[in-house]
């Protein structure tokens, strides 16, 4: 395959996309359209569909964004493109990451924190320095390259903030900053400032450049496995409502996408009084080793976003499509008169060698039980 996206996949097809835009669109306009939507996470399964592998969809953001896009026309999914991964802005503050043909890129080598008198050091980095940085310039070779060509249309400029607990453990190794959170959560709420400045300051960033930044915030290393309630709060909860007020005062916004990854049977109703827009999505993944009933998360937040569902992603990969197709069509009737709308989607990004026919079973379920 050529690396150069243009010469990989034919045009789009115009209207599949105008189809697709006013499915997407409904639910952040109270129109409900077609069908319920289906997200199940598109990224690197779109490259081993599309004939590349990870290493390349990472390192290449044009030809990754170009893959998730053909995918959903494929799939008859967003009509939107994405391309992100969970360790990001990282190497603006010292962090070196590492691609391989198995992961997304890794935090490799030496953390930038090796002893607690090196957190005095640590500076935000401020947006001149955002788009100076390697993690800017990457992004931005994929974003203009969609806004300014064919796939015009598939084009919004994601923010992806992702976990501020996760990245922070990251600066220090994880082991060393969970110990941290109990005998020197000083040391961890400076990195935390750190890293949430440096993410708002990206989020600020995206939007000088583009009008606008959709943020995507996830809670991946905070949860219900790894921290008590109360330190979810601490350490999850208040540091994603410390970044979308800063990225928001900013000119950021006013899309938000939280994704609360992993577990979150013992903290979820602490997540509540997250800041929300007119066009947010909630999403939860598990309520201990099941999907978090979408019932649930439903009556907590469907009068204030649009929420979605949460298929287990090792289903997904495992499972046959008989039965993804009836544990979607249960979501979808569970879910589609959800006040703010409703997407069906995976609990996580959908493993990248999943069997198409496990996506093609939510979008048969989605077709035939989510109709309006």
């Amino acid at each position: 395959m050529s690396t150069l996206p243009e010469l990989s996949f034919p045009a789009i097809n115009a209207d599949w996309h105008a189809h697709a835009t006013k499915r997407f669109a409904g639910p952040f306009v109270g129109v409900n359209f077609d069908r319920v939507d289906v997200d199940p996470v598109i990224l690197p399964y779109a490259a081993i569909q599309s004939g590349f592998g990870l290493k390349e969809f990472y390192q290449n953001p044009r030809l990754g964004m170009a893959s998730v896009c053909w995918t959903n026309e494929m799939h008859d999914l967003l009509s939107v493109g994405h391309w992100f991964y969970s360790n990001v802005w990282m190497r603006e503050l010292g962090c070196t990451l590492k691609y391989t043909d198995t992961l997304p890129p890794i935090v490799d080598g030496a953390r930038p924190i090796q002893k607690p008198e090196d957190v005095d050091k640590l500076v935000p980095v401020d947006v001149s320095g955002i788009e100076k940085g390697p993690t800017f310039t990457e992004l931005t070779s994929g974003y203009d390259f969609m806004k300014n060509g064919p796939l015009a249309g598939f084009f919004v400029p994601i923010h992806w903030g992702f976990c501020p607990t996760a990245m922070s453990a990251e600066m220090v190794g994880v082991d060393k900053f969970m110990l941290w959170t109990i005998k020197q959560p000083k040391l961890c709420h400076k990195i935390m400032d750190t890293i949430v400045d440096t993410s708002a300051n990206a989020a600020i960033a995206i939007a000088k450049r583009y009008g606008f930044a959709m943020m995507v915030i996830g809670g991946v290393l905070a949860n219900s496995d790894l921290l008590s309630p109360a330190k979810v709060k601490e350490y999850g909860v208040d540091y994603h409502i410390k970044l979308v007020k800063k990225a928001f005062k900013g000119g950021a916004g006013p899309q938000l996408w939280y994704h609360l990854c992993g577990n979150h049977s013992r903290d979820l109703a602490l997540w509540k009084d997250l800041i929300m827009s007119p066009f947010t999505v909630m999403h939860v993944g598990y309520k201990g080793k099941e999907s978090y009933p979408i019932k649930e998360i439903k009556e907590m937040w469907g009068n204030r976003a649009t929420i979605m569902s949460n298929v287990d992603t090792k289903l997904m990969y495992r499972g046959h499509p008989k039965e993804v197709y009836e544990v979607s069509k249960q979501m979808i009737l569970d879910g589609k008169d959800s006040p703010r709308g409703f997407v069906h989607g995976c609990a996580c990004e959908v493993p990248a060698y999943t069997p198409s026919a496990n996506i093609y079973a939510m979008v048969k379920a989605a077709r035939e039980w989510g109709k309006y």
